[in-house]
């Protein structure tokens, strides 16, 4: 019987090589890294006293360094046990708790159709490389050589050039002969219903292809030459070959840079960064362990297939708001899969900078250091939910502590369950004990508003990152009970309900304007944890999302009460948009307004704080400057009186932008 490439790559994904080869072999105590997955035994094929045949989980393969002998699970088996290469692969099989494929002649079809694609695929690579150094190609010669790339860095990514007219590559494809559904098939077309007759996907674009682990290419991501694109970057659509979520740019070549070998005593870690750039920038400067994600946040199998090639990668994003917000995301995906030996760390690069600038002017030097700075996961999550707040209060100690707590709870591995409990335990020791001793002399407050750091850490003093003159991060006093901001004691404000509960009952916006969506920022800590859940949802579905799915998934992550709280929140205020029974196009104008409201109102908030802070440290010998502040700050509490009597969402206002038509919604 022959197997499939997909199936013989599964079972050995799943199999650890170590597991294969322990039956038969005893691993040496002293040089064995479990937590690396680096095996050493005395060769089991010729007879020795000291260890040299050496496996690695990571790379699946075993090496003998005192007679040569080296293979895969499947070699193993056949060579040392006398197994028959159908028996091997029965054998990994079971281990891997898979049951042996039918023979099938539909999916021997399937594979010879796989390879015909593969071949398809090289030929448009071919293509989109020719048109590049063709007339055609010489405005994206231009960008990439602005970009600061060689011309043997452009061969070894193999980049091309996707001609502007509509059917270059299609009609190229067609005059060698390649049928019309094989095309069609590889995603290289856009067709369908409704299209009369398929055009290229990819037009005026410099194009990135994008490899599967055997180096084959399965996938295009395209950059627009064009400022007027409706998308900067494009990727293939899922085909037979190409599944974007299970796919990291870069995989094999970063992956054999990080393995040991001559020069190289132990395994490099692997660094997600997060674009085509970024990874093709630091290849050149020699960082060359780099992959990414392709345009989407991580996925938890992206996540995975980082874990197969080390156990600690290191996640680097941009330091700028969203990069953080996504760096929160990575934390909380990567939470219930931690093991031991088995985590992430998070570098993140100066605000306004990505790998690409730094790398730009002075080598690899300023990257290395942004890497040699990177954070452990546990460190993301604490300084995460000790950020921007205060806690003066028992109340706000216990909040705190209940919050890490659920979750820290996540955790699938009971032992790295326990130390996680214990670390963050320690930690709110460390942050409670100013406190505690400063009540005797300086009074009890003072102690808790020093930033949150560890024990013997200083507050930043000023800016958004820490305490601003004795306050924390939060509106003043004036402003928390202004109606703009105050809602329920219980529940994130109406407008924070709205814009989450627009997109549980309307998930399929998010298709539409992801990145905005994906960017909104919460103050409710509660509603900050639903949306990093629901973009992991979301980023797992793609395009089968539903509303039914994700309200489902976000309950069983324990959301049920919240979502519930803030469905009666909304229709007792009659805010029929964010409901299931709004149109989608009603829905999307609404929580366009109640977002551009929202970002306005956060804006005016820290110019708010801002400006009542630089009053209060003004002196009497600065009159003209006390005045110009004071008439900024009226100017300012004037605007939020607008947005106050603006028709939108806040505090009982029913009515959105002239679109909701009065329809009043019964209760529950």
């Amino acid at each position: 019987m022959r197997f499939s490439n997909s199936f013989l790559d599964e079972i050995r994904d799943r199999v650890p090589i170590s597991s294969v080869l322990g039956r038969r072999v005893t691993w040496d105590r002293k040089k064995t890294n479990v937590s690396r997955g680096d095996y050493w035994a005395c060769c089991p094929f010729h007879g020795e006293k000291s260890p040299s045949f050496h496996c690695e989980d990571r790379k699946g393969r075993y090496h003998c360094f005192g007679c040569g002998v080296s293979g895969d699970h499947f070699r193993f088996l056949t060579d040392l046990e006398g197994q028959s290469f159908p028996e091997a692969v029965q054998t990994v099989a079971d281990m891997a708790g898979i049951a042996l494929p039918q023979p099938d002649p539909q999916a021997e079809k399937r594979e010879k159709e796989r390879t015909t694609l593969l071949d398809v695929m090289e030929m448009a690579t071919q293509f989109f490389q020719d048109q590049l150094q063709s007339a055609a190609g010489a405005k994206a010669r231009a960008y990439l050589r602005d970009r600061g790339l060689t011309g043997r860095t452009i061969e070894t990514f193999r980049l091309g050039y996707a001609p502007e007219s509509r059917n270059a590559l299609k009609e190229y494809l067609a005059g060698k002969d390649v049928p019309k559904d094989q095309i069609e098939a590889c995603g290289l077309v856009v067709h369908g219903e409704g299209i009369a007759v398929s055009y290229d996907r990819f037009r005026d674009r410099v194009m990135f292809p994008i490899l599967s682990s055997r180096e084959r290419v399965i996938a295009f991501g395209g950059r627009a030459m064009s400022p007027d694109a409706p998308a900067k970057y494009l990727n293939s659509n899922d085909t037979e070959l190409f599944h974007k979520g299970q796919v990291l740019y870069n995989f094999t070549r970063a992956r054999r840079a990080a393995q040991a070998g001559p020069g190289r005593k132990e395994a490099g870690t692997i660094i997600a960064v997060e674009g085509y750039m970024d990874v093709i920038a630091l290849h050149q400067a020699g960082v060359e362990n780099v992959v990414a994600p392709l345009g989407t946040a991580l996925t938890e199998n992206q996540l995975e297939l980082l874990w197969r090639m080390t156990p600690q990668p290191v996640l680097c994003f941009d330091g700028d708001g969203a990069g953080v917000r996504a760096a929160h995301r990575a934390a909380d995906l990567a939470l219930p899969f931690l093991k031991p030996g088995r985590s992430v760390s998070f570098a993140m690069l100066p605000e306004g900078k990505d790998p690409d600038d730094l790398v730009k002017q002075d080598g690899r030097g300023p990257f290395d250091r942004v890497l040699a700075e990177a954070r452990p996961l546990a460190d993301m999550v604490w300084q995460r939910e000790i950020s921007g707040a205060n806690y003066e209060t028992p109340e706000k100690r216990a909040e705190l502590e209940a919050r890490l707590k659920q979750i820290v709870s996540v955790i699938g591995d009971e032992n790295v369950r326990r130390y996680y409990q214990q670390s963050m335990r320690e930690r709110l020791n460390g942050l409670f004990q100013p406190a505690r001793n400063s009540a005797q002399g300086q009074g009890f407050q003072r102690g808790f508003q020093r930033g949150g750091g560890r024990p013997g850490e200083r507050g930043n003093g000023a800016g958004r990152g820490g305490a601003q003159s004795g306050r924390g991060l939060g509106a003043s006093d004036r402003l928390v009970r202004s109606g703009l901001v105050r809602g329920h004691h219980d529940l994130p404000a109406l407008r924070e309900s709205v814009l989450a509960m627009t997109i549980v009952t309307h998930p399929q916006l998010l298709l539409q304007e992801y990145d905005e969506i994906a960017s909104v920022e919460f103050e409710s800590r509660d509603l900050q944890r639903l949306w990093s859940c629901l973009l992991t949802i979301a980023g797992r579905a793609g395009q089968n999302l539903s509303a039914e799915g994700l309200r489902e998934q976000l309950e069983e992550n324990g959301f049920a009460d919240l979502l519930k709280a803030m469905n009666q929140q909304i229709r007792n205020a009659r805010l029929w948009t964010a409901t299931e029974q709004a149109d989608p196009q009603d829905a999307l104008q609404a929580y366009r307004q109640t977002r551009a409201l929202h970002s306005r109102n956060k804006e005016l908030r820290w110019q708010k704080v801002e400006l009542e802070r630089e009053i209060a440290e003004t002196t009497g010998e600065e009159p003209e400057r006390a005045d110009l502040l004071l008439r900024a700050l009226l100017e300012v509490q004037n605007e939020i009186s607008r947005l106050e009597n603006q028709e939108a969402i806040i505090d009982g206002f029913g009515v959105l932008s002239g679109r909701i038509k009065g329809a009043a919604i019964s209760h529950g």
